[in-house]
């Protein structure tokens, strides 16, 4: 990558041991990664040789943003910040409203980018069970969030989303908020 305007290409599913090297790098847990994981993973580079990667695990409607590194030499050039917006679509087009991560280091990064600090308390369910959350991550670790904006199905269907769609989202959003038991 020349500037950090040029976008560069992002190809899904690195390979196996050059990936786990570029996150070993970085300190990143990979104890509980296999192959299948990677299937959701993105990276910038070639194939043999990434010099960025990220990683979604899909729990319902909820996704874990995991994994996310760059090389030394390829920082403040863009990289993180096109895997991550590359992630968080490709998120929002397998259905989910919701990206969640973990991380010791890059908690700013992750601000600018609109994720909020979240209660490792309210934590869904399954994002709690996932082993980054119960075990892989330190408990001092921060706990972001980011609601995705766009329902899925609408834009899959080039913006337009069905009444009954609509309907359903709406319903399941008032029973949420404004349940009284």
């Amino acid at each position: 990558m020349s500037s950090a305007s040029e976008a560069a290409t992002i190809r899904q599913h690195p390979d196996y041991e050059p990936a786990l090297q570029l996150l070993r790098s970085a300190d990143l847990p990979i104890s509980d990664l296999t192959e299948a994981h990677l299937r959701h993973f993105f990276y910038i580079g070639s194939p043999n040789a990434p010099v960025g990667l990220v990683g979604i695990e899909f729990h319902g409607s909820d996704a874990l943003l995991r994994s996310l590194v760059v090389a030394p030499e390829c920082r403040s050039r863009g990289v993180g910040t096109q895997l991550v917006a590359h992630a968080e679509e490709y998120a929002r087009d397998h259905g989910a409203v919701a990206v969640y991560l973990l991380t010791n280091t890059a908690e700013r990064f992750f601000r600018a980018r609109g994720y909020v600090t979240a209660s490792r308390e309210y934590a869904p369910v399954a994002i709690k069970e996932t082993p980054e959350f119960s075990s892989l991550c330190p408990a001092s670790s921060a706990f972001l969030s980011k609601r995705l904006g766009v329902i899925p199905s609408a834009r899959r269907n080039g913006g337009r989303v069905s009444a009954e769609t609509l309907n359903v989202k709406l319903r399941a959003v008032s029973l949420r908020f404004c349940s009284t038991s």
